[in-house]
């Protein structure tokens, strides 16, 4: 797949002739430096954009040929997002904020907020449910983030440099998450330029002016290394 962008009447190559396939309950690292074409491929792999040339296969649904309504509907079913700043509403509490993807929920019957009190738990966070973000750490604000992501049972989670804000202990609190995400069986995407980060995963995709140069599977380090969380 392709994706050009018109700026000023030029054509820009952001992604070109990229392809590559992610399988079911995979744990992969996007690494490159600025202007590789991560966060055009962040875009195109969460649905929020659609390849110049080429297609997209997500869940053996293609986003290619999807209109916005369909791949609105795409991301609330199968993709969960997190993201370096959190993205979390100041005002809101993290109930609410894990709420909110539950809103746009057509599912009859459904408990919503027994549902978003039960993922903010497995992030370890009941103590925390009616704080707001300012009350919060920066590790329990990506845990929430985390847990508003989970909240609607995605089939893929594409974290966003996750821990970018974040201190190192923390960052390998974050990272040992997504770990034990990955075990159960999520397929969890994190871009990132940190190889301390990349170490947790099991394949690392490498770009490099919209080109993908290498693709290396590896053994991660320990995901269940004891440590608190702050």
């Amino acid at each position: 797949m392709s994706r050009t962008y018109n700026l000023g009447g030029e054509s820009v190559p952001a992604l070109r002739g990229v392809s590559f396939e992610i399988e079911r309950g995979e744990f992969v690292a996007i690494m490159g430096a600025s202007g590789s074409g991560k966060s055009t491929l962040l875009n195109l792999l969460g649905a929020l954009d659609k390849p110049t040339a080429g297609e997209i296969v997500i869940d053996g649904e293609s986003v290619s040929a999807m209109g916005d309504d369909e791949l609105a509907a795409l991301r609330s079913r199968k993709i969960g997002f997190v993201f370096q700043q959190f993205n979390l509403l100041p005002r809101m509490s993290a109930l609410e904020n894990v709420l909110l993807p539950l809103n746009y929920s057509r599912e009859v019957g459904l408990d919503k907020k027994a549902l978003a009190l039960a993922r903010l738990a497995e992030m370890g966070l009941e103590a925390r449910v009616h704080h707001r973000p300012s009350q919060l750490s920066g590790g329990q604000q990506q845990r929430v983030a985390i847990a508003r992501a989970l909240v609607n049972g995605p089939s893929l989670v594409l974290a966003d440099e996750p821990t970018g804000a974040l201190d190192t202990q923390t960052s390998q609190e974050i990272m040992r998450l997504f770990s034990e995400l990955h075990v159960k069986g999520l397929t969890v995407i994190v871009i990132t330029h940190e190889p301390e980060v990349a170490a947790y995963t099991e394949r690392v995709l490498r770009f490099r002016d919209g080109e993908l140069i290498d693709d290396t599977r590896q053994t991660p380090i320990d995901a269940n290394l004891q440590g608190p969380r702050t």
